[in-house]
């Protein structure tokens, strides 16, 4: 509840940001935004939104069906299946009703398809409520399982659109500063390089070490504009990962230290719950028990209520069917074009005694495919344990290598300053101070390459124990 309060407040203060056209973005900031946008984001989020309606539509099962059915139909040519005499009847009935019926005489009468007359018509309500249905029991718990299972399907992608835009973030922060140390060697060594010319030119230098300061001064420049084409690389992928408009403008902020790199502590007692992969595999146990259930379920009877209301007519003529006769002398006389009411009331039960062991061997198939699942608990728990293994020893690991290339670009910058002075006071060579320079900028790229490995290394661990998402 914590995680999903701090997100809405990520979201609104993002939308916030958007709305107002204001800058630049935090981390935080740049997460919201991509769990807002990002189109798997997004996707999940439709997700849960239909297996929430799937809930609804299920439910909906249970509840009264209604219908309604209006059918009128003629038949030019009848066949003559119904023939009955009566003798000694007495009919109340008009001569031109006689006359349509085609009744002989009053003593001996042939009643030929009186009950089916060429036209006819019915207009009906049918209501079915279901009473009991073992199946729909099981299926109402399957479908408010399978929303969860969808909830923690979208955890699943939003953890993985937090790693890829904190690697797009983090690499992007890099690139800035890698590009702000080239400003400054190139004003160092600019520096330099013009001090040198003018030794030169009054006699204190050779030619040749100020043609080398050149050489190593153009080739910075050249690094200078490959380091900017990787910082708009950076800021282009960042923009992807979060679905952000590529034509406008996005302003980042933040330092690399505010990563806060620190070992990440494991605890002894691993709750692998707390992974979203381990939780999605949870819920589709849960599922499959529900299959084998519903199987089950399957062998019990189905109760129904129904109820039916409705009106019929026939008449000798389609015509006859939209008007209504009202001209019967006697009321217990037979009157075409009349419609007539009834009603029906009902329960109904269906009950399949056996289907030839097919369910049988359908729950056969089911329970081998939960014992499918349990085998992937343990192969999932072994991996779990391996990946946060090995995130652990690659997060100590990069944290040493970070603290030796820091130290190394320290000793580099001052050895660099150092040469530079001897060289500016006539005590050391030229060639000195350009291996120098090499040898910082190595040092400086190793420094943040190292930098980047620990930032990442430390993400990984997070995802590995199952608190990346939780800490957005």
């Amino acid at each position: 509840m914590k995680g999903k309060l701090t997100l809405l407040l990520l979201l609104l203060s993002t939308w916030s940001v958007a709305q107002e056209g204001t800058g630049p973005y935090t981390l935080e900031e740049c997460i919201a935004y991509a769990l807002a946008n990002n189109v798997d984001a997004k996707n999940a989020l439709l997700d849960e939104q239909i297996a929430e309606a799937r809930v609804k539509e299920t439910v909906g099962i249970g509840l009264p069906q209604v219908t309604g059915t209006v059918g009128l139909q003629q038949s030019p040519t009848q066949p003559r299946f119904f023939t009955q005499y009566l003798e000694g009847q007495s009919f109340f009935i008009s001569d031109e009703q006689a006359d349509q019926l085609g009744l002989e005489n009053e003593d001996v009468v042939a009643l030929e398809n009186i009950f089916q007359l060429k036209g006819a018509g019915d207009a009906r309500l049918s209501i079915n409520q279901l009473i009991f249905n073992g199946s729909y029991i099981v299926g109402l718990q399957a479908s408010k399982a399978y929303k969860d299972l969808s909830v923690k399907q979208g955890v699943q992608t939003d953890e993985q659109v937090i790693m890829n835009v904190s690697k797009a973030y983090y690499n992007l922060l890099i690139a800035r500063e890698q590009l702000e140390l080239v400003d400054a060697n190139l004003l160092r060594l600019d520096t330099l390089y013009r001090n040198t010319r003018a030794m030169y030119e009054n006699g204190f230098a050779e030619k040749i070490d100020a043609d080398r300061l050149k050489v190593t001064l153009n080739n910075l420049k050249v690094s200078k504009q490959n380091m900017e084409s990787m910082n708009d690389i950076s800021l282009r992928l960042l923009k992807f990962q979060m679905n952000f408009p590529p034509d406008q403008e996005l302003e980042v902020e933040g330092t690399l230290e505010d990563a806060a790199l620190q070992a990440v502590a494991v605890p002894e007692e691993w709750d692998y719950s707390r992974r979203p992969d381990y939780q999605v595999l949870q819920s589709n146990y849960e599922l499959q028990k529900l299959n084998i259930k519903n199987k089950y379920a399957e062998s019990l009877p189905t109760i129904s209520g129904f109820a039916n209301l409705g009106y019929s007519t026939q008449s000798p003529n389609f015509g006859g069917l939209f008007s209504t006769n009202t001209d019967i002398e006697d009321q217990g006389g037979l009157g075409p074009d009349q419609w007539y009411s009834y009603s029906t009331v009902g329960l109904s039960l269906q009950w399949n005694l056996f289907t030839g062991l097919q369910r049988t061997y359908q729950i056969q198939q089911e329970k081998l495919s939960l014992s499918k699942i349990e085998n992937g608990f343990e192969a999932l728990e072994r991996s779990i344990m391996l990946d946060v293994k090995r995130s652990k020893d690659n997060l100590d690991n990069a944290l040493s290598q970070l603290e030796v290339q820091r130290e190394n670009a320290e000793l580099a910058e001052e050895i660099f300053e150092i040469t530079q002075i001897k060289f500016q006071e006539g005590v050391g060579s030229n060639l000195e101070v350009i291996e120098a320079d090499t040898s910082l900028k190595e040092a400086q790229t190793n420094y943040y390459r190292a930098l980047y490995d620990a930032i990442i290394a430390q993400l990984e661990l997070k995802k590995a124990l199952g608190i990346l998402h939780n800490e957005q």
